[in-house]
């Protein structure tokens, strides 16, 4: 019997939320907006995306494919990484569960066809295999190193189409400082220009952000349970969002003890735990007497 004949097959998903993975309700309401609008607005293009580990986020992005637009997904999954260093980020997170059959089935869990699939290192976007200006959305997950990550944002550069989305993950977390550097050049030295920051992504474009912007902040996401607000770096809007997720509930006040006389409470405390003990007993049998039979 091979491995794979002695796996537990993994239970099939019944809502993109029962997909491992790290896309919360902020990214999800955002790419859901992003997408739709441009659905609306009549700008068509290919998707792609960078990094998906079992398909959440990809789940998100097949349901706003149109009619003659191609969704790509490139992805290690199983394969061997192309370096040592690539290959112990693999170790260390992902190895036990990405396989590529796991997205699969997750991702027809809920769409009709797959999305083209590259197995690879991205690495190997970078030799034309994307169109350039080819793209509407591209959402870059993948590896966490900087020389990784800033041969994506080249392969972004090159595929997004005007005015089109760029998103990348991790691009503020502690143990991600390699995605903070590629971004942060892609700014300063590569022409990104700021969308919108959340808590996990950054969004980005080579194009005008401006009416993007504005329809941003048209839409009311403060009454949706959001925070909007805005920063500027370097003479240049940035607009923040985040979820405010509900505060749980007070735990209920635990009634108090009865009072005990002062003279009771002294005695309590002074006396030797074996003594107390007994007079504990005392007192429960003294109560029980004057309750009387039950």
């Amino acid at each position: 019997m091979t491995s794979a004949e002695n796996t537990t097959a993994a239970p099939v998903p019944r809502t993109p939320e029962d997909v491992p993975g790290w896309f919360f309700k902020t990214d999800q309401e955002v790419f859901g907006w992003l997408l739709t609008r441009q659905a609306e607005r009549g700008i068509s293009g290919d998707l792609l995306e960078l990094g998906t580990y079992l398909g959440r986020s990809a789940i998100t992005l097949g349901g706003h494919l149109q009619e003659g637009e191609t969704f790509t997904v490139c992805d290690l999954f199983d394969s061997d990484a192309p370096d040592e260093q690539n290959s112990a980020e693999m170790a260390m997170s992902y190895r036990k569960t990405l396989t590529r059959q796991a997205f699969e089935a997750n991702y027809l869990a809920f769409h009709d066809t797959l999305p083209t699939v590259i197995q690879a290192p991205t690495s190997v976007l970078a030799e034309g295999r994307i169109p350039d200006a080819s793209c509407r959305f591209i959402h870059i997950d993948a590896s966490h190193l900087y020389e990784h990550v800033a041969g994506d944002v080249q392969v972004a550069r090159a595929a997004l189409a005007k005015d089109g989305v760029v998103v990348f993950d991790d691009y503020r977390a502690e143990h991600t400082p390699g995605v903070s550097a590629a971004v942060w050049e892609a700014v300063f030295a590569f022409g990104l220009r700021p969308l919108l920051l959340t808590p996990e992504k950054f969004y980005g474009t080579w194009g005008d952000p401006q009416d993007i912007e504005r329809d941003l902040l048209e839409r009311d996401w403060r009454g949706e349970g959001f925070r909007m607000d805005e920063d500027v770096i370097a003479g240049t809007r940035i607009l923040r969002l985040a979820y405010d997720w509900p505060q749980a509930p007070p735990a209920p006040a635990r009634p108090a003890p009865p009072r005990r006389s002062a003279p009771r409470r002294l005695a309590l405390d002074v006396l030797p735990p074996f003594a107390t003990r007994a007079a504990r007993r005392a007192l429960r049998a003294a109560r029980e007497r004057k309750a009387g039979p039950r």
